[in-house]
């Protein structure tokens, strides 16, 4: 059983931080063990005592800079949910072409999702449901989850894969128009004093009420689950 020291954490730290500086200039493939280790000023069997191998060393810089992102992120009470998934969408898009060797790691679909990326899903989840609590979602959460992750990251990778200088400038708004379209309601009357559902869309009423657990509670497990179902199959007509 390996022992862990003070001294051995920073020789970890200072090695994770050289890997993550080469990541971000040359993305994967500038992360050799032979790199790292020359410019950590240690030898390369330092580094696979503490990482096993390159792809350990590449997980460790994923999830430090990806979780020093998510840890950034908050979901405030104060703030229209819609306007703040649409500050969150933008913010991704920005982060994601300021990082884009990390992006290209991050993409690979062979590797599992780290921690903290669970941890960004979950921040996700967190905001898809505060706009689904004011009405103004009209499909099940699950799904606008995967549609608001799943056209980020493309959103990125596209834009990723064209020179700078012929990138479309609107095409984050355009993104993010067509989103909203499919997820959003329009509808933007919303009784918040009462917590009423939004008037007119029956799609985004289910889902609010599916998402409102307080006003669940006076039923019964059983009853739950079939008003759940009932809502599902509402939302997803």
């Amino acid at each position: 059983m390996s022992i862990v020291t003070p001294e051995r954490d920073a020789v970890r730290a200072r090695i994770v931080d050289v890997a993550s500086e080469l990541l971000a200039s040359g993305g994967p493939q500038a992360v050799t063990t032979r790199a790292v280790a020359a410019a950590a000023g240690v030898q390369a069997p330092t580094i696979y005592r503490q990482f096993g191998d390159k792809d350990g060393l590449l997980e460790a810089v994923a999830d430090q800079v990806f979780a020093a992102y998510v840890a950034s992120k908050t979901v405030p009470d104060d703030v229209d949910p819609v306007e703040h998934l649409r500050d969150s969408f933008d913010a991704h898009v920005t982060f994601g072409l300021a990082n884009p060797g990390l992006t290209a790691l991050l993409s690979d679909p062979l590797r599992p999702r780290s921690d903290a990326e669970d941890r960004g899903i979950a921040v996700l989840r967190e905001r898809i449901h505060r706009v689904a609590l004011a009405g103004r979602l009209r499909v099940p959460e699950a799904r606008a989850v995967s549609l608001v992750h799943a056209i980020g990251v493309g959103l990125v990778l596209a834009l990723l894969g064209t020179p700078v200088d012929e990138r479309d400038p609107a095409l984050t708004d355009a993104a993010w128009d067509a989103l909203a379209s499919a997820i959003l309601t329009d509808d933007r009357e919303v009784a918040q004093a009462s917590g009423a559902a939004v008037a007119g869309d029956a799609r985004a009423a289910a889902v609010r009420l599916a998402a409102d657990d307080d006003a669940l509670a006076a039923l019964s497990p059983a009853e739950r689950g079939l008003l759940h179902d009932w809502l599902a199959r509402i939302a997803s007509a």
